[in-house]
C-alpha cells in the first residue's frame, strides 16, 4: 500500500505528517512525501532549497520508526499545485492521499482557489483531510 502526504512545511502540514505516521504504521504502508512547486517558485533557487529542506524534515520525521518513505518534489509543468498532486498520485498508483486543510472564506476560495478541495474532488483514490 502507498500513502502520499502533501507537505509544505506549514503547521497544518505537520499535523498531516503526524496522521500519516499513524496510518502508515497501522497499515504497514510505504509513504511518499511530496511538495508541489508553483511555476514562479520553480525559478527561484532559494525556494528550491527550502523545498528540499522541508522534504528532508518530512523524511526524517516519518522514518523515526523505520517506516518506508521517499520524498518527491513536483515541478510545476504548467499545472496547478492541485492538478500536479492528483496527476502524480494517479501515475504512482497511490492508494491514499493525506492533506492538511485550512478554512478559507468564500472570497478567499474565489480568488485563490482551494488546493485541498480540488484534490478531494478530483483524486481517484481516497483523500484524508486533516484540520
Amino acid at each position: 500500500m502507498k500513502i502520499m502526504v502533501c507537505y509544505d512545511g506549514s503547521n497544518i502540514a505537520k499535523k498531516a505528517l503526524e496522521a500519516t505516521l499513524k496510518y502508515a504504521k497501522a497499515l504497514d504502508a510505504h509513504v511518499v512525501a511530496v511538495t508541489a512547486l508553483e511555476s514562479d517558485q520553480e525559478k527561484k533557487l532559494d525556494d528550491l532549497g527550502h523545498a528540499e529542506q522541508i522534504l528532508e524534515y518530512a523524511k526524517n520525521f516519518l522514518t523515526i520508526d523505520n517506516l518506508s518513505c521517499e520524498t518527491k518534489m513536483l515541478p510545476a509543468n504548467n499545472l496547478t499545485v492541485a492538478e500536479n498532486i492528483v496527476f502524480f498520485a494517479e501515475q504512482e498508483r497511490i492508494d491514499h492521499i493525506i492533506i492538511g486543510t485550512e478554512k478559507k472564506s468564500k472570497v478567499g476560495k474565489f480568488f485563490f482557489g482551494s488546493t485541498a478541495q480540488h484534490i478531494v474532488l478530483t483524486a481517484s483514490c481516497p483523500v484524508i483531510a486533516i484540520k
